[in-house]
Order: structure tokens, then sequence, then C-alpha cells
């Protein structure tokens, strides 16, 4: 099962946020994950992810899939933390030193390396999310029990979010 649309932007690996024909990740696609740890890449999220990306740890037990233009932009702010923070070195060590690059093969599959497979806990079934400038790789399980909590809490936390502006 999938829904979403993946947006194709120019030129991928210049990425400029402020441009309203950037990539754009939105929806849900329910995915296998084949025995040598690949996943098979949407049909519709293909020529977005044509020239590749970076997949690192992500929060909520969840793995960040950017493209490059993006990744760049968060690994620069993560580098430019202050070196004398403990939380600052621990958070960049935490999202830089789990970064890959990934690139689809002629089938359109990537390969999720092991690591990131334990961190996130995926084994079979993994969820992508769309999250705006990044796609979110859940596992099944982990990803339908926090869609549930957040569902039930939506009120709340929009409520929560009011002097943000929306």
């Amino acid at each position: 099962m999938s829904h979403g649309v993946g947006w194709v932007g120019r030129q991928l690996h210049k990425i400029d946020r402020k441009d309203p024909l950037l990539p754009m990740f939105i929806g849900e696609y329910h995915i296998s994950i084949d025995d040598k740890g690949r996943i098979v890449v949407p049909t519709k999220l293909r020529e977005t992810l044509a020239l590749g990306g970076v997949v690192t740890r992500g929060l909520d037990s969840s793995l960040f899939l950017m493209l490059k233009g993006d990744w760049e932009k968060l690994a620069q702010k993560l580098g430019d933390l202050p070196l004398n923070q403990a939380n600052s070195r621990s958070f960049a060590r935490f999202m830089l030193a789990g970064a890959t690059e990934i690139a689809p093969d002629k089938q359109g599959r990537f390969l999720i390396p092991e690591y990131l497979r334990v961190y996130a806990g995926i084994n079979k079934e993994v969820v992508l999310v769309g999250v705006h400038s990044r796609l979110e790789l859940w596992a099944k399980d982990k990803w339908l029990a926090y869609a549930a909590e957040v569902e039930n809490r939506a009120e709340e936390l929009a409520e929560s979010l009011t002097g943000l502006g929306l």
C-alpha cells in the first residue's frame, strides 16, 4: 500500500528550499525489504531519488533519507555547533557518524546498511514517510504505534503549535 506524492524538482544536486518547484516528500509508502537489506524505491519517488541521497539515524527510532543538497545543509549546521558543549558534540556524532550515501540500482533498489536497520528495528516491512525535505524510514510496527499515538493527540499537538502561526 502506498499513497502520497513525490514532487520532482530541477537540478536535484542544487537544492534551494525557497524554490517552489523543488522536490517535496509527502505521503506514506508501505514496502518490503529483501534478504540483502534492499528496498525498492516507490515509482512516484524514483525520479526524485535518481541521483541518490544520504541515509542516517533519525529520531524516534526512524532513519532519515535526504537528498544530497538538503543533507549538506544539515551537515553544515551540525558542523557549526559549538565544540565546547557535550550535547552538541553528541548529537553531531549521532547524525554524522551513522550517515551513508545511497544510490538506487537499475531496478530502483537501494541498500539500507545493517547497522541502520538494527538501529531502526527494520526487518521485513518498512514504511517510508514523506516529511517535506526528507523521507523517514520506519519499522512497520513502530510506525503504526507512533501514528496511532499522534492521531490520538492531534488536537492537543495543534493547540501547542498555535504560536507558530499554523
